[in-house]
C-alpha cells in the first residue's frame, strides 16, 4: 500500500512513513494511492470475531507490507486489552431502530483512546527497526491531547508536546492532560482557539529546519494511522446489526471531521453505510457547508460541547479530494484559497455529491443540554454534550430505508460534569483509575499563539530529555 499527498507535490509513502511523517510535506493530507475493497464474504468472514481481531483485519490492507499481520494483530491485541469494557466499543439500543456505539472506554474516556492506543505501539515498533527518535506535537481541542499523552508517555523513543486552547477545554479534560508528570510529557496552554493551536502545529511541520531538527511527527488525526484505526468500529457496528446483508447509518459529532472520515472510508471499502449524518455546535461550518455550500471560516465560540469548537475541520481535505475526482491541483487550489480568503469554494457538482451521503445539524447549548435531560428521562441514558448532539442528529436525519441509525459516544459524562449536572441534576462520578484526578498536581506551561515561542518550548521539553 503507497500514499500519496492530497496536493500533489510530496513523495508517496508506505505506511510506516506516513504513520512517522503525519503531515506531508507540501502541506497535504496522505490518502492510499487505491482504496482496498472487502467482498461481502470478507465482511461475513469477521463476524463474531473479537474487536482487536476485526481492527487487526479491517487495517491490515492500509497497513500492507510495514508490517506483518501477525505484529499487527498482537499490537491490537495489547492495545485493547485494558479497556473497561469486554466489547471493547458495545452497543447500546435506545429505541427501534437507535443505537448508541460506546467509544468511551479506553484509558482518557474518550473516542480518541481507540485509536491512540495502537498508534502508541505502532509508533514504538517502528521506531525501533528504525533505531530513531521522533518529537510529535498535536493540538487538541479537548480529548486527542490526553489520548496522545496516555499512548506515549514514558515511551523511550519519542518526546510529545501537546497544545491545548487555554480555558476551553473542560476541567477533567485539561488535568487528563497536565497531570501526567513523565518527562517526554510536554503541555502547552495557548492563548487561543483550537483553530490558532492546529494552525501552529501545522506551521512547526512547515517549517523545514525546525521539522527536521527535531524530527517531528504527528498523532493528530491529520494523521492517517489515526483514520486508519478508526475504521474498525463502524465495521463491528455494521457487522453486529447485520451487515452485509443489511445497510446501517451512523451519526457522529463531528469537529475535525475525522471521526466521520473513517466511516465514509469504511464505506469506500464496501460496507453497505447508507447515510453518515454530522452532529454540530454552534461551531457549524460543516452544518452550513452541507446546507448551503457555505464553507465560510466563522470565529470560534466556546460550547458545552469543546471538543467540537473548530472551524477548521482539517481531514474535510481528505475527502475534499474524492469529491474534486482526486485532482491534487484543484484540491491545493481550494485550501489555498480557504487559507487566504476564508472561504472555500467547493463546485456545485462536488457539493451536490456530498449531499447525496452527508447530512447534517446544528445543536447550539440549550438545546444539547434539553436533548441530554430527554435522553435521561426516557432512555435512562447519560449523554456527554459531544454524544447528545450526535444522537439529536441522528434522530433528525433517519435512513428512509429503515435501516438501523448508530450514533457514535464519543466521551464517557463523567468527563463533562459540569454540563451534566446542569441538564440533570447529577454528577456523574469518575471510574475508580481516576479517582484522584482533581487532587494531582499539575505541569504546564503558558504561551501566546506565536510560533516562534511555541518552537522554544517544543526544543526546551526535547533538549530536558537529550
Amino acid at each position: 500500500m503507497r500514499y500519496i499527498s492530497t496536493r500533489g507535490h510530496a513523495p508517496a509513502r508506505d505506511f510506516a512513513g506516513v504513520l512517522l511523517a503525519g503531515l506531508a510535506e507540501d502541506g497535504g493530507l496522505y490518502v492510499p494511492e487505491t482504496w482496498p475493497e472487502f467482498s461481502p464474504a470478507d465482511w461475513r468472514a469477521l463476524r463474531g470475531k473479537p474487536y482487536a481481531e476485526v481492527a487487526a483485519r479491517v487495517m491490515q490492507p492500509f497497513v500492507g507490507g510495514a508490517l506483518p499481520f501477525g505484529t499487527l494483530a498482537a499490537i491490537c491485541r495489547d492495545a485493547y486489552a485494558g479497556f473497561g469494557h469486554p466489547a471493547v466499543a458495545p452497543l447500546v439500543q435506545l429505541d427501534h431502530n437507535l443505537f448508541v456505539q460506546e467509544l468511551f472506554h479506553g484509558p482518557t474516556l474518550a473516542f480518541k483512546d481507540m485509536a491512540m492506543q495502537v498508534l502508541g505501539r505502532l509508533f514504538e515498533h517502528v521506531l525501533a527497526e528504525r533505531d530513531a527518535r521522533v518529537t510529535i506535537v498535536g493540538a487538541t481541542s479537548g480529548d486527542t491531547g490526553s489520548a496522545a499523552i496516555e499512548a506515549f508517555a514514558g515511551r523511550a523513543r519519542a518526546d510529545v508536546v501537546i497544545l491545548h486552547p487555554a480555558g476551553r477545554t473542560s476541567e477533567v479534560q485539561r488535568r487528563q492532560m497536565t497531570t501526567v508528570l513523565a518527562p517526554n510529557v510536554g503541555n502547552i496552554a495557548v492563548a487561543g482557539s483550537f483553530d490558532d493551536c492546529q494552525d501552529l502545529v501545522k506551521a512547526m511541520f512547515a517549517d523545514v529546519p525546525f521539522r527536521s531538527e527535531l524530527h517531528l511527527s504527528a498523532v493528530n488525526s491529520i494523521n492517517w494511522a489515526r483514520i486508519a484505526a478508526q475504521v474498525p468500529y463502524y465495521v463491528a457496528a455494521a457487522l453486529a446489526l447485520g451487515a452485509p446483508e443489511r445497510e446501517v447509518a451512523f451519526a457522529v459529532p463531528t469537529g475535525n471531521f475525522g471521526n466521520v472520515l473513517a466511516a465514509w472510508v469504511a464505506r469506500r471499502m464496501g460496507l453497505p453505510v447508507a447515510r453518515l449524518v454530522i452532529g454540530s455546535n454552534r461551531n457549524d461550518i460543516l452544518v452550513r457547508f452541507l446546507a448551503a455550500n457555505d464553507m465560510r471560516v466563522q470565529p470560534v465560540e466556546p460550547s458545552l460541547s469543546p471538543s467540537m469548537d473548530i472551524q477548521v475541520s482539517s481531514n474535510f481535505e481528505r475527502l475534499l479530494f474524492e469529491l474534486l475526482d482526486r485532482d491534487p491541483a484543484a484540491t491545493a487550489a481550494a485550501m489555498a484559497r480557504f487559507r487566504a480568503e476564508g472561504r472555500m469554494a467547493v463546485p456545485d457538482a462536488a457539493w451536490h455529491r456530498a449531499r447525496r451521503l452527508f447530512h447534517g445539524l446544528r445543536l447550539d447549548d440549550p438545546a444539547t443540554l434539553a436533548e441530554i435531560r430527554r435522553l435521561h428521562a426516557t432512555a435512562g441514558y447519560l449523554a456527554d454534550p459531544h454524544t447528545a448532539v450526535g444522537i439529536a442528529a441522528a434522530q433528525a436525519h433517519p435512513c428512509p430505508a429503515g435501516a438501523p441509525m448508530v450514533a457514535v459516544a464519543t466521551a464517557h459524562p463523567a468527563k463533562f460534569p459540569d454540563a451534566i449536572a446542569a441538564a440533570v441534576g447529577l454528577h456523574p462520578p469518575l471510574p475508580p483509575r481516576l479517582a484522584d484526578l482533581y487532587q494531582r498536581p499539575e505541569r504546564y506551561t503558558g504561551a501566546p499563539a506565536d510560533l516562534a515561542a511555541i518552537e522554544a518550548l517544543v526544543r526546551a521539553t526535547v533538549q530536558r530529555n537529550a
